[in-house]
């Protein structure tokens, strides 16, 4: 086993079984070989680019373990493609409810993403204002640590009190703490109706201001988003017929029992008259729309904004709408609002930096943060594409990156620029 994972001629090492993954990365160690984790590869596009000729390829690992739809729980490998993943939750009328992202047609990737993937990169959808982020779904793991040892962290049950939440640490890790074999996650009952709230014509602080009350309300609103008139030009589907006359939109998603939805879409759309006469997409439409706000649709490498760089920030809600007025008007750029104004998905016209130093200085006002997930390698290379951290809070993540992988082995340089030693 220890000769078929040699670094000298093999670049690709594709494991069976966790054993086979602490032999890779004990043979990585000794070799002095970092790796490059990878399931199918879609989200290698995102991050600083790396350096090294060794990919540890998990692919194989994409057993469902265990799946127990009345306990609303499922264990599965982390090679797992979450396409059948959600297949299968789905024939049981369940989902993930923090709406993973898939970044393929954002990057122009084909292929199928994997549950590895989605924990590791942690981007949730616009239900993330309710039903929390990825790191709020995952109960348990298993993984290889950077030492080579397998350990296990978390449990099968939603209340769990078995060591430390290493979980939370896990998830939005790119892969640079622990290689991943086997997640158990939580599973939620697919809402048996949706129905969308659309306001049209609003600029960008009124539409805040809109999202900000339909979330401030009774009524459980489970997305809020606004898209301004100038991203329909490269919109599409349902996003595009909103769009139409280049109007912009603002969306605000009610979910649920099917009487209670209906009852709640029309008090909402009293308690929101101020802002205009109120549209509605019902179900399946609903459910187009906010699949491509999800992805961030507008901006897909196949529009006319494909080749902009594309920025992901996070920012308090209430200061999202000046934020992006700012960055769109300074850099004639583009932007999409989701979570009610906290996350801003900016596509600006290319330079050489992407225009990093301009949005570090909005974003640092604001008191967000922007990773740049969008970029040619040449651009990577040489900016930030994470937000570089305080002193004192790089310090804390440099100690836990070195509690799990001392030598850097596990996705060398992918999430901060320059040597890591």
């Amino acid at each position: 086993m220890t000769a078929e994972f040699g670094f000298e001629s093999v670049d690709t090492l594709r494991v069976r079984d966790p054993k086979d993954v602490e032999e890779v990365v004990r043979a990585a160690i000794a070799g002095e070989q970092p790796l490059e984790i990878i399931g199918h590869g879609t989200k290698r596009l995102i991050g600083q680019p790396m350096a090294t000729n060794a990919v540890l390829d998990v692919s194989a690992l994409n057993a469902v373990t265990s799946y127990e739809p009345n306990e609303l729980i499922i264990t599965v490998q982390s090679g797992a493609p979450l396409a059948d993943v959600q297949s299968l939750i789905d024939s049981k009328n369940q989902q993930f409810a923090f709406e993973p992202m898939d970044t393929s047609a954002l990057l122009g990737v084909s292929g199928n993403g994997t549950i590895g993937g989605m924990i590791g990169a942690g981007l949730a959808g616009p239900r993330r204002i309710k039903a929390g982020g990825a790191r709020d779904h995952l109960l348990g793991a298993h993984a290889v640590s950077g030492f080579g040892d397998s350990f296990k962290t978390g449990g099968r049950v939603v209340k769990n009190v078995t060591g430390y939440d290493l979980c939370k640490l896990l998830t939005g890790a790119w892969g640079t703490l622990a290689v991943m074999t086997e997640v158990t996650l939580k599973v939620m009952p697919k809402p048996e109706s949706e129905r969308t709230l659309v306001l049209a014509g609003l600029d960008d602080l009124t539409a805040n201001r809109a999202m900000t009350a339909a979330l401030g309300s009774p009524y459980d609103v489970s997305g809020a988003a606004h898209l301004p008139g100038s991203v329909f030009g490269s919109a599409a589907g349902a996003l595009a017929r909103l769009g139409e006359a280049g109007r912009a939109v603002t969306m605000l998603r009610l979910e649920g029992i099917a009487a209670s939805v209906a009852d709640r879409a029309g008090s909402l759309g009293n308690a929101l008259a101020a802002f205009g006469a109120v549209e509605m997409l019902q179900d399946d439409a609903s459910a187009a729309a906010w699949a491509e706000i999800r992805d961030a649709g507008p901006f897909a490498a196949s529009g006319a904004r494909g080749l902009w760089p594309v920025w992901r920030i996070v920012c308090p809600p209430a200061s999202g709408g000046a934020l992006g007025m700012a960055l769109a008007r300074e850099s004639q750029g583009d932007v999409i609002y989701d979570w009610g104004g906290g996350l801003i998905w900016a596509a600006l016209p290319p330079k050489p930096d992407a225009q990093a130093a301009l949005v570090r200085a909005r974003v640092d006002a604001a008191g967000g943060h922007a990773a740049l997930i969008r970029a040619s390698d040449e651009v990577r290379r040489s900016i930030d594409v994470f937000q570089p951290q305080p002193a004192g809070l790089a310090a804390l993540s440099e100690r836990i990156r070195n509690s799990f992988d001392p030598r850097t082995i596990l996705n060398r340089g992918r999430m901060l620029r320059g040597p890591v030693t």
